[in-house]
């Protein structure tokens, strides 16, 4: 099949849009992300130790070239998302005008917890924190406790808002083309503001293809860290060591459940499993809590986010100018990564916030997925990455090697044993981070089929099969390439191209707010125009007929009355036209030279009350077809609402 979509009236009758043909995948962007795939992990698991030096040379030609470039459109990002969020576009709703929120507040709070929740959390928990205690930043020096104090900022920093704005600019994005638009759900529909019709074309595929790429390298990296810190469990339990080998055969181990449950089509487990790893988590912060020590961490986490907020804007915009090689290594390692871990990772979980959020408004959105998984992170680090800060202090060198060094993947093991029942804690913490690589790597395919498929919620076994062994063939020639600093520089590589799709992204979201409030404001002139001239008009004749400059003075006023020479000049009756409705009664703005309070006819107020508080989709739909800037738009856009099992995704 030629993927050319046949026209099918809609339930309507009267607009006719395109349903796609049962087609499984789009061949122009499946098979060029799968190239990009397969050319980087062959060349990996051939040539590892080449591999290895190849991407060591990338990663430092790209943070010395582009670390501002990361640094700087993360902060665009954040300013963006309050922007669009505090401004006049925060009433707009991701929907239709009259949809409620398809989830309560407190179940959407808690799905977005979960998208909050990952692998990454429990890789650098504990490490962190200690990590920029031990080794801080360059530049940066103070007691220790000051240390302890910044490593905590500069690990919110990374975890918190810039990272969830990060998501809001892709999320916000697909959720109004989804929600509002009636699009599929494809990156590509979040550009269509701005590129109009290209978006069907090679330009939409294009989109698609880096999106595809850049969620496939930032899944594979989460998965390639799960298994890093997996390996460093059963080491600490003294059930193996933390070979390659044993990585590879970890990898392979879940994958069989992986697709397992692909291939089962059992979603109730996968939401079981979600479900469970949220109360493990919850169980573990607490747990450390309660038998930590309590009293140090619960005023730690208050003065932490005091801290965090006093040194955002400087935090924010910080690339180690002045520091050198050393600032470029550490930029490397920590800010340029999680930027381009984030932004690879920004379809994904994009995707996942959109599909939940129909029927909120923008102001919501924006406000819910940044404030929400931000402080649930600081809550997260304030506890594991407070423990570790409190027992290094009070007993330094527990944690940190013979050679000053932090042991990334194991400091939370090591971190247990200082706690009671550190056996079961560890068995626990591996089950929480195995559970953590079956729902990312489910969920992943998932995601990479919708928009391998054009935008289809529930793509063929086969096409989700193919993502989840890609994905885990990706991360062990990672692993194989160079282990933790092979991921790392797959993140930032990839992120660098769809970093620019996302600030088309920004350019296109407002392109289409702007449209839709211009629509609103011509419709709603157009309802009130008549009745402004038939209501109001007659309310200010006499303040006009008086002025506002030449009126003086109250005392002058008097005076002038009183003496003659200011003598009042009565108004005209109004003549009453036979046979014609009687006049509006006009609301007495001027007595005796006074001005009283101006207040609207009753009439006019009943007229305005019985209005509609908003203009339907709809007719807004009418009014931007005629805007100019509109003229690139995509009329008939493929019907979303089934796919390959005939089931309402959306429902």
């Amino acid at each position: 099949m030629d993927g050319t979509p046949t026209t099918q009236p809609d339930d309507r009758g009267s607009r006719r849009r395109p349903r796609i043909p049962k087609t499984s995948i789009e061949r122009w962007v499946f098979w060029p992300a799968a190239a990009v795939v397969f050319a980087f992990s062959g060349f990996a698991l051939l040539a590892p130790r080449l591999a290895e030096a190849f991407f060591g040379a990338i990663q430092s030609s790209i943070v010395n070239a582009f670390n501002w470039y990361y640094v700087l459109i993360a902060a665009f990002f954040v300013a963006f998302s309050l922007f669009v969020g505090f401004s006049r576009y925060g009433d707009i709703r991701l929907g239709e005008d009259d949809d409620k929120p398809e989830f309560s507040l407190g179940a959407w709070f808690s799905l977005l917890f979960a998208a909050g929740m990952g692998i990454g959390l429990v890789f650098y928990g504990a490490s962190e924190p200690l990590s920029h205690f031990v080794s801080p930043r360059p530049g940066v020096s103070g007691t220790p406790e000051q240390l302890a104090s910044s490593a905590l900022s500069q690990t919110y920093l990374h975890w918190g808002i810039h990272a969830w704005s990060i998501y809001v600019v892709v999320g916000l994005g697909l959720a109004y083309a989804i929600h509002r638009r009636k699009r599929p759900i494809s990156i590509r529909w979040t550009l269509e503001p701005l590129l109009g019709k290209r978006v069907r074309g090679a330009w939409g595929n294009v989109i698609d293809v880096v999106a595809l790429a850049g969620t496939l390298f930032g899944v594979a990296t989460s998965l390639g860290l799960g298994v890093l810190q997996i390996s460093a469990g059963l080491d600490a339990a003294g059930i193996a060591e933390p070979t390659e080998t044993t990585q590879v055969v970890i990898i392979m181990v879940i994958t069989v459940f992986v697709l397992a449950s692909v291939l089962s089509g059992v979603t109730r487990g996968m939401k079981w499993l979600s479900s469970t790893n949220l109360v493990l988590a919850g169980i573990l912060v607490l747990y450390l809590l309660v038998f930590g020590q309590t009293e140090f961490l619960l005023r730690e986490f208050v003065q932490s986010i005091g801290t965090y907020i006093q040194n955002f804007i400087g935090l924010s915009f910080n690339v180690s100018a002045f520091q050198g090689a050393a600032g470029e290594a550490w930029q490397a390692s920590w800010t340029s990564f999680y930027w381009g871990w984030w932004i690879s990772w920004a379809p994904f979980v994009g995707i996942f916030i959109a599909r939940i959020s129909r029927g909120r408004t923008v102001r919501e959105f924006v406000a819910g997925v940044i404030i929400v998984p931000t402080l649930i992170g600081i809550l997260w680090f304030s506890v594991l990455g407070g423990s570790a800060l409190y027992l290094e202090l009070t007993d330094p060198g527990s944690l940190v090697g013979a050679d000053g060094e932090v042991d990334i993947e194991g400091t939370l093991f090591a971190l247990l044993d200082y706690f009671p029942g550190s056996t079961v804690l560890t068995f626990g913490v591996i089950l929480l981070i195995t559970i953590f690589f079956v729902t990312s790597s489910d969920s992943g395919a998932l995601v990479m089929g919708m928009i391998a498929t054009g935008g289809q919620i529930n793509p063929r076994k086969w096409v989700r099969t193919f993502f989840t062994l890609i994905t885990a063939l990706l991360s062990i020639s990672l692993l194989l390439a160079g282990g933790l600093r092979a991921l790392q520089t797959a993140a930032i590589i990839i992120a660098l191209p769809f970093s620019v799709v996302m600030l088309m992204i920004c350019w296109s979201t407002i392109i289409a707010f702007s449209r839709e409030r211009r629509a609103y404001e011509l419709a709603r002139r157009a309802q009130l125009v008549d009745q402004i001239g038939e209501y109001y008009g007659l309310e200010v004749e006499a303040p006009l007929e008086a002025g506002a400059i030449g009126r003086g003075p109250r005392w002058m006023r008097q005076l002038q009355r009183r003496f003659g020479l200011r003598p009042d000049q009565p108004t005209a009756p109004i003549q009453k036209v036979p046979g014609a409705e009687p006049p509006l009664r006009p609301v007495l703005t001027h007595i005796d030279g006074e001005l009283v309070p101006r207040h609207p006819s009753q009439r006019a107020m009943d007229t305005l009350n019985a209005e509609s508080t908003g203009v339907p989709t709809e007719d807004v739909d009418g009014i931007v077809d005629h805007d100019p800037r509109a003229r690139g738009d995509v009329a008939e856009v493929p019907d979303r609402t089934t796919d390959d099992d005939g089931r309402d995704p959306l429902h």
